[in-house]
């Protein structure tokens, strides 16, 4: 579990999984600093289409794989078949900010009857593509799931979005899409960092000697933050994407503001277990004790509309 508890381990801030390590590469010579740019250029950088997580795709893919990461195969998707088990059978899937598409192949195993996701990263979506090619009721596009789009038409059983609901900028615009997608019996199931214990830079564990507890520390929590995080922190330069952080209320107003109610509540644990020694006990018991992620399950509620 030690290897969980480095705030600046991808691991631990973003969509889950073991750490890309690539310390021992050589490094890239420096170069000479770039011109700026024009102000014309700048303005059409500045209203560049949404495109995700496109500068990390490569790494993300490698990361996640065809089964999902560690976080996703022990912990995040066994909690959410097991909700979308009775109600899968048959169903239309619309799996939102998909990534590069590992969940779709599972949700079709389990019985979906078509499942299509939606991701802002060219890149991932055509690696979502490749990788389902040979089911054709596994369809894919790139859009922004913030922005409106016709995929958000109504026509779907269930909505998903896993470890995503903290990379988008535009809250409110998710959930309005994702509640326009679904069919009046529709239901959705958000995963996301547990937004009261984990917070990218801000929240630590630590050690009490003379209590001899491991206690988890949290600098902040009750305003929106924008954090950036860096993909390969070994290194001088690399990539890096945005982490948005929002207390519980600003999730619940937006929520509410789409038309959406909270049906079902989970937290889920981290299944990883430090080394034994003089602290694993007290580490166990904390692993135990501070959940790592967040389950929702949303249903549309017309008194909300």
């Amino acid at each position: 579990m030690k290897s969980n508890r480095n705030s600046e381990d991808p691991s631990s801030n973003r969509k889950g999984g073991t750490p890309f390590w690539e310390k021992m590469k050589p490094k890239a010579p420096s170069r000479p600093a770039a011109r700026p740019a024009s102000p014309e250029k700048r303005s059409s950088q500045r209203h560049a289409p949404e495109k995700g997580w496109d500068q990390v795709a490569q790494w993300y893919d490698q990361l996640v794989g065809d089964e999902g990461s560690d976080y996703h195969k022990n912990v995040i998707v066994p909690a959410v078949m097991k909700r979308l088990e009775p109600c899968l059978e048959g169903a239309r899937v619309i799996d939102v900010c998909c990534g590069q598409g590992f969940v779709g192949k599972l949700l079709r195993q389990a019985g979906a009857a078509r499942v299509h996701g939606v991701d802002a990263s060219p890149q991932l979506i055509s690696a979502a593509q490749k990788r389902n090619a040979a089911d054709d009721k596994l369809t894919y596009e790139v859009a922004d799931a913030c922005q409106l789009g016709a995929w958000a038409n109504g026509s779907y059983d269930v909505a998903l979005c896993l470890m995503a609901v903290h990379d988008v900028p535009d809250l409110t615009g998710l959930f309005q899409n994702i509640a326009r997608s679904l069919g009046d019996r529709g239901r959705a199931l958000f995963v996301f960092m547990h937004p009261c214990f984990r917070m990218p830079k801000h929240s630590h564990w630590g050690w009490d000697a003379e209590q001899k507890i491991q206690y988890r520390r949290m600098d902040r929590y009750g305003s929106e933050a924008k954090i950036e995080i860096t993909t390969h922190p070994g290194r001088k330069s690399s990539e890096h994407t945005i982490f948005y952080h929002r207390p519980l209320p600003s999730y619940v107003t937006s929520l509410s503001a789409a038309g959406l109610a909270i049906t079902g509540c989970e937290e889920l644990f981290s299944h990883r277990r430090s080394q034994v020694g003089p602290r694993s006990k007290a580490e166990h018991f904390a692993a135990e004790e501070f959940p790592m992620f967040l389950l929702w399950e949303l249903r549309k509620c017309p008194a909300l509309q």
